[in-house]
C-alpha cells in the first residue's frame, strides 16, 4: 500500500471513482491507469494494484482504502497545512496578503535542497539581477542547492533564424544578463515555442516555485520586476509537501519524456 501514500488527495479519489465506477479493472496497466495518476507514479501504482488482484482484494475494497486514505489526507492537511494569499498590487485596509516579492525572497532565502521555478516572461539586466540575486547567493553559498529553471524561449515574429541560434543566443543572455551568480542553474524550455508552423506552436506559460519539495507558490506574476512590485497579480503560497511534489513531478516526468529540453550553455 505504500505507493498510495505518494498520491495527492484527488488523485486517491480519481482512482478510488474509476475503481467503483467500473472504468478502471484489471488487469491494470499503465495505460489505462494513466488517466487518473501522474505519469510519475504510473509503474508503482499498477505493480500494487496487480499485486492487491492477485492477493484476491476486490477493486471496490481497495476503492473503500483509497477513500479513507484521501479523508485521512483531508483531514491531517486542515490541520496542518498553511495557505497565504499573495498578491501584487494597490492593497486594501484589512487585506491578509502578502507581497509577492517578499515572499519570492523568502523562499529563496530558506532553500537547502531544491529550488524549481517556472516563467513565461523573465526580466533582463539590473531588475533580473535583482529578482535573482538572493537565490544566486544561496547557490553560491549552498553546493548542494539544485536549482532548475523553466522558461518560455520565444520565437521572433516572422523569423527564420535556425532554432540552435535561437537557443544559443538565450543561453549567452541569460549569462550576460540575467543570473547574477557564480554557480548556473540548469534551465530547460518547450521546443515547440521554438516552432515556425502557428498550428504546432506552443508556449511554457506557467508561473510557480517549488522549494524542497514542501513549499509551493503558483502565482500569475511572471518573473519581472513589474510583475512582483507593481502589477495586479494573485497566487497562493502553500505549505504543503503532497502538493508541491507533485508540482515539481509534472516538470521532471516532462523532462524526462523529452517534452522539454535542456539548454546547453547554461
Amino acid at each position: 500500500m505504500m505507493a498510495f501514500l505518494h498520491l495527492s488527495r484527488p488523485a486517491l479519489v480519481n482512482l478510488a471513482v474509476a475503481l467503483e465506477t467500473g472504468r478502471l479493472s484489471p488487469p491494470f496497466s499503465t495505460s489505462n491507469v494513466a488517466n487518473y495518476i501522474p505519469a510519475a507514479l504510473n509503474r508503482d501504482i499498477v505493480d500494487e494494484l496487480n499485486r492487491l488482484n492477485v492477493m484476491g482484494v476486490h477493486s471496490q475494497h481497495i476503492a473503500y482504502t483509497l477513500r479513507l486514505l484521501a479523508e485521512e489526507r483531508s483531514t491531517s492537511q486542515a490541520v496542518s497545512d498553511r495557505v497565504d494569499l499573495v498578491w501584487t498590487g494597490p492593497e486594501i485596509t484589512g487585506s491578509q496578503s502578502r507581497d509577492t516579492g517578499v515572499v519570492v525572497r523568502e523562499l529563496f532565502s530558506t532553500a537547502k535542497i531544491s529550488v524549481l521555478i517556472s516563467s513565461f516572461a523573465i526580466d533582463k539586466k539590473q531588475k533580473a539581477r535583482e529578482l535573482f540575486m538572493v537565490l544566486a547567493e544561496r547557490m553560491d553559498l549552498t553546493p548542494e542547492l539544485n536549482v532548475r529553471m523553466f522558461l518560455n524561449v520565444n520565437r521572433p515574429h516572422n523569423s527564420e533564424v535556425p532554432t540552435s541560434t535561437l537557443l544559443r543566443e538565450f543561453a549567452s543572455s541569460f549569462r550576460q544578463d540575467i543570473w547574477p551568480g557564480k554557480r548556473l542553474p540548469e534551465v530547460f524550455h518547450d521546443p515547440r515555442s521554438l516552432t515556425a508552423g502557428v498550428e504546432s506552436k506552443a508556449c511554457l506559460h506557467a508561473k510557480c516555485v517549488v522549494v524542497d519539495k514542501e513549499r509551493v507558490f503558483v502565482t500569475s506574476a511572471n518573473f519581472t520586476e513589474a510583475a512582483h512590485e507593481r502589477n495586479i497579480e494573485a497566487g497562493v503560497l502553500l505549505n504543503d509537501p503532497v502538493t508541491a511534489q507533485a508540482l515539481q513531478m509534472q516538470f521532471e516526468s516532462l523532462v524526462t519524456r523529452n517534452i522539454l529540453s535542456k539548454i546547453s550553455g547554461i
